[in-house]
């Protein structure tokens, strides 16, 4: 065989939203932002370590980091990170242009299932949603899907929803807490279950989502989260929220130089506090609807400074929690497909490593579990354009075109049954002929997402946690609950 030189060869798609040139000048806006403007931080301890370096505080809490302290904090950072879940057997390895799908937490309302009404999220309802994700396979990190509002206290939900989360779900996981004191019983119970503080170093199996205030603004609860992930080296992603023309602004541009500012504020401070600590760049960047005040989950915009922050992760060497599948909409229709689909099209694409809020409707307020299987179709439908065209001797087929030749056929072809398996196959996209689908009763996608839904909540039994652990775990949420009873 004649030896080829000098090709490429793009199995995949190319997409890049920033050039280096660009990057460099957000990056290099975002330093200047850093040294003159600065940011607030109400904790003690943070402005202890930044008064103890060459960082400048003034008016008691503003401070102003110098490009120096940010560029050498990212070089100790970790440019891979592994997460597992329980069992040991589900993994996410984060790693330039590896993309894992999860879906968001803390949404206040949930579509009732049987009666169709939105309302209050509730334990049970995370505990199905766990159920649901520990199914479906393109899914590989899970959060919450929604907020346990029925917990005793307000000030324990936390360990309730990881709890919930849990006992239905063995894949890593992304946590919110209430507070330190929430993510420090969120880690003992995660040690409960990896083996202790060390091994829990070696194989973590969550990661804490902490956001600061837009613009530039720390305050306590997300300052003391921050700190106690550094120490015990908890992943962590200190995730910006800014809202294009009200909490950053209007420009694009300016939102990502303001985000990524606030972002390498908290670059500096956990290099501060214990260098190495694997830290994780994320950003819901996108605009309020002037029409109605909306932060818009299903703006063009989102995507596209979604993937921006991506190239811009990539280059810094950290890597990154994004944003993808959710939409506006307060109900699975045909807005909620537009808008899913395009925001995991980008999101994979741009290469981001966790991208999350998968199956979010109503602007990050409600949960749906159907919106979480039908996501599972359009993700496999995603990866599946995104592996690109394999052009090797086999896949190019000659010898199968010669031995068919004209007016042939390939369907009985040994090729042909070798490589079918490699399409696409819907397992809720109805590709019927017409006479076919009016003789089964019409059903629509919603029709299947909704028997596919039942069927995973009536049919999937997920791996048990162990008793004992099991029992320590209870003991934490109900020493919690005590404490704040």
């Amino acid at each position: 065989m004649a030896t080829k030189m000098n090709q490429t060869n793009n199995q995949g798609p190319q997409f890049e939203v920033l050039t280096e040139s660009q990057i460099e000048q957000i990056y290099a806006s975002a330093l200047d932002v850093l040294e003159s403007v600065g940011a607030r931080f109400h904790h003690e301890e943070a402005l202890e370590l930044f008064n103890n370096s060459e960082a400048v505080v003034t008016d008691k809490n503003l401070v102003r980091v110098p490009a120096s302290l940010v560029e050498r904090a990212l070089r100790s950072y970790p440019r891979s990170i592994y997460l597992q879940g329980r069992n040991g057997k589900n993994q996410v390895r984060l790693v330039p242009n590896e993309v894992a799908y999860g879906t968001g937490s803390d949404l206040p309302f949930f579509i009732d299932r049987e009666t169709g009404d939105r309302r209050s999220t509730s334990y049970k309802d995370v505990n199905d949603a766990a159920r649901i994700l520990d199914y479906l396979p393109n899914y590989e990190f899970h959060m919450s899907h929604g907020i346990v509002c029925d917990a005793p206290n307000p000030q324990t939900y936390d360990r309730h929803q990881y709890l919930a989360m849990l006992e239905n779900s063995t894949k890593p996981m992304v946590l919110t807490s209430v507070d330190g004191e929430g993510l420090e019983d969120l880690w003992r119970i995660a040690t409960t279950l990896v083996g202790g503080e060390d091994e829990f170093r070696l194989k973590p199996q969550f990661v804490a989502y902490i956001e600061p205030i837009s613009p530039l603004n720390n305050d306590r609860t997300a300052v003391e989260k921050l700190l106690f992930a550094a120490e015990k080296g908890i992943p962590a992603m200190y995730t910006p929220c800014p809202s294009s023309g009200a909490t950053a602004p209007a420009t694009m541009a300016g939102m990502l130089v303001q985000s990524l500012a606030e972002t390498l504020m908290a670059v500096a401070l956990c290099h501060l506090k214990k260098p190495g600590m694997p830290l994780i760049m994320g950003g819901v960047t996108t605009v309020m609807d002037m029409h109605t005040t909306t932060y818009s989950y299903g703006a063009p915009e989102l995507s596209l400074a979604c993937a921006a922050n991506t190239d811009i992760s990539k280059w810094l060497g950290l890597r990154m929690f994004s944003t993808g599948g959710c939409s506006d909409s307060k109900t699975l229709d045909e807005q909620t497909a537009v808008e899913q689909m395009t925001s995991l099209f980008y999101a994979h694409l741009s290469g981001a490593n966790l991208v999350h809020d998968v199956g979010y409707i109503g602007s990050g307020t409600i949960a749906s579990l159907d919106s979480l299987v039908l996501n599972d179709e359009l993700i496999g439908m995603v990866r599946k354009f995104c592996e690109g065209l394999n052009t090797d001797e086999d896949h190019l087929a000659l010898d199968t075109i010669r031995e068919v030749g004209p007016a042939g056929e390939y369907l009985t072809h040994e090729h042909t049954f070798e490589h079918w398996r490699e399409w696409f196959m819907p397992k809720l996209q109805d590709r019927s002929d017409w006479d076919t689908w009016n003789t089964n009763n019409q059903k629509t996608m919603i029709d299947y997402l909704k028997e596919e839904t039942d069927r995973i909540l009536n049919e999937h039994e997920p791996e048990p946690i162990e008793p004992d652990q099991y029992k320590e775990i209870k003991k934490i949420v109900h020493e919690a609950d005590e404490r704040h009873s």
